[in-house]
């Protein structure tokens, strides 16, 4: 019992939760850079420096959707069906907190 709130308040420290979001950061960037330089010719009615938005706005989002996952982590580490469950809840309010974000930050010029 004694170990398992350990693991819990382990969890639960600021070393962990900036590494989430990190990586959760990470994944934002390395989508929207999919997207971005896949661009060839983006069109001339965009403003100058078009690619900021996404650039800023999907890391943000992606390292939001991992804290919002990292939070349910003491879920995570229940057994049986609610491992399964919170582990299932964690990756789709991870994955829509990524696709809100790029829409966001598409908006207005890839998505208009």
């Amino acid at each position: 019992m004694n170990n398992k709130l350990e693991n819990i308040a382990q969890s639960a420290r600021p070393v962990n939760i900036g590494r989430s979001m990190a990586i959760g950061a990470a994944a934002g960037l390395i989508l929207i850079l999919f997207f971005v330089l896949g661009l060839d010719h983006p069109d001339p009615n965009w403003p100058k420096l078009w690619m900021l938005k996404p650039l800023i706005v999907v890391p943000l989002a992606g390292s939001i959707g991992s804290l919002l996952y990292h939070m349910i982590n003491p879920l995570r580490h229940q057994p049986g069906w609610k491992r399964t469950g919170a582990n299932i809840l964690g990756l789709l309010i991870f994955l829509i907190a990524l696709w809100m974000g790029t829409v966001l930050g598409l908006n207005g010029t890839m998505w208009d």
